[in-house]
C-alpha cells in the first residue's frame, strides 16, 4: 500500500540518503533549510510500511516552489513520484497558491508534464574546477544593512518575495554574500557548500559588468574548488562568462510552472539559486 504522510524532523536522514543515493548534491544543512522554511509542505512517500520517497514545497506568497522529489532508486516505476507530487500539489491548492514552479531533470519532466507543469525556459547546469583569479575591485562583503536591497533586487528579477530564503541563506553563512554597487545595488551574489560541489547562486545583477565581476569575485574567492553553477540558457552573456572560466555542462535543467506564468528577468539571472527554490 502506498501512502503520503507529513514529513518530521526524523526524517532529515532519509532525505539526505536519498539526495545522496541520486548523486544530488545536498548536505543536511540543506535538508534542515527546507524543512525550516516550510515544515507542514514537506512529505514523505510510505511504500508497504517502509519509506520510498520525499517532496518538499515552499510557499512565497502566491508563488510556491517544489523541490527534493526523490525515490529510492529500488522503488521506481511504482507510482511513488507520482503520489508526492499530487499531495503536494493538493497541499498548494489549499493555500491558495497561483503559480507552483519547479526546475525539472530530465528525469522527472515527464511527471510533471503529465500534472499539468509547462516549461518555461532551460537551464543548464556548469560544473568543474575553478582556476586562480586576481581580487575584483568594486566587489564587497554584504552585510545585515545591505540585506534589504538585495531582498528588493531579488524580488524585481525573480517576481517572487523569497525574502525568508534569502535571509536565512545570509544567516547561514555571514561574510559568504558579495555584491557591486552599495547604496545602489548592481548585483549580488551568494553560495552554499554541497555534498559534491560549492553551489554559487543566485547571483542576480542588472548589468553585464556586474555580473561578470561578481563571477569574476566567485572565481577568486573558490579558486582550486569544484563548484555548480545553474545559468539560464537564454542569457548568453552569463553562458559566455562561465564557459570563459573553463566550465562545462553537467546537465540541463527544466524551469516549468503550473498555474499563472512568472515571467522572470531572465538577463539579469546570472545563477540560479539551485533547483531547491529557483
Amino acid at each position: 500500500m502506498l501512502r503520503v504522510r507529513p514529513f518530521r524532523d526524523s526524517d532529515l536522514t532519509l532525505g539526505l540518503k536519498l539526495s545522496t543515493q541520486a548523486g544530488w548534491n545536498q548536505i543536511a544543512a540543506d535538508w534542515r533549510r527546507a524543512y525550516d522554511l516550510q515544515p507542514d509542505g514537506c512529505f514523505v512517500a510510505e511504500l508497504d510500511g517502509a519509506p520510498a520517497g520525499t517532496a518538499t514545497a515552499c510557499v512565497f506568497g502566491p508563488v510556491a516552489w517544489v523541490a527534493l522529489v526523490l525515490v529510492d532508486v529500488t522503488l521506481r516505476g511504482r507510482g511513488v513520484g507520482t503520489a508526492l507530487m499530487r499531495h503536494t500539489l493538493d497541499f498548494l491548492e489549499r493555500q491558495g497558491v497561483r503559480s507552483i514552479r519547479l526546475d525539472a531533470t530530465p528525469l522527472g519532466r515527464p511527471i510533471y508534464e503529465k500534472l499539468g507543469f509547462v516549461a518555461q525556459f532551460e537551464l543548464a547546469r556548469y560544473h568543474g574546477t575553478l582556476p586562480a583569479g586576481d581580487p575584483v575591485p568594486g566587489v564587497a562583503t554584504a552585510t545585515a544593512v545591505d540585506h534589504e536591497a538585495l531582498v528588493q533586487l531579488d524580488q524585481e528579477v525573480t517576481r517572487t518575495d523569497r525574502r525568508k530564503l534569502l535571509l536565512r541563506l545570509f544567516a547561514e553563512q555571514p561574510g559568504a554574500t558579495r555584491l557591486v554597487g552599495r547604496g545602489a545595488v548592481e548585483g549580488f551574489v551568494t553560495e552554499r557548500i554541497g555534498a559534491n560541489a560549492v553551489q554559487v547562486g543566485p547571483c542576480l545583477a542588472r548589468t553585464e559588468e556586474a555580473g561578470r565581476r561578481l563571477l569574476a569575485d566567485a572565481r577568486h574567492r573558490h579558486a582550486g574548488r569544484p563548484v555548480f553553477i545553474d545559468v539560464a540558457v537564454d542569457n548568453r552573456a552569463a553562458v559566455r562568462a562561465v564557459t570563459e572560466l573553463g566550465l562545462t555542462v553537467q546537465r540541463p535543467l527544466l524551469r516549468m510552472g503550473r498555474g499563472e506564468p512568472i515571467i522572470e528577468d531572465v538577463p539579469s539571472l546570472w545563477a540560479s539559486s539551485g533547483p531547491e527554490k529557483g
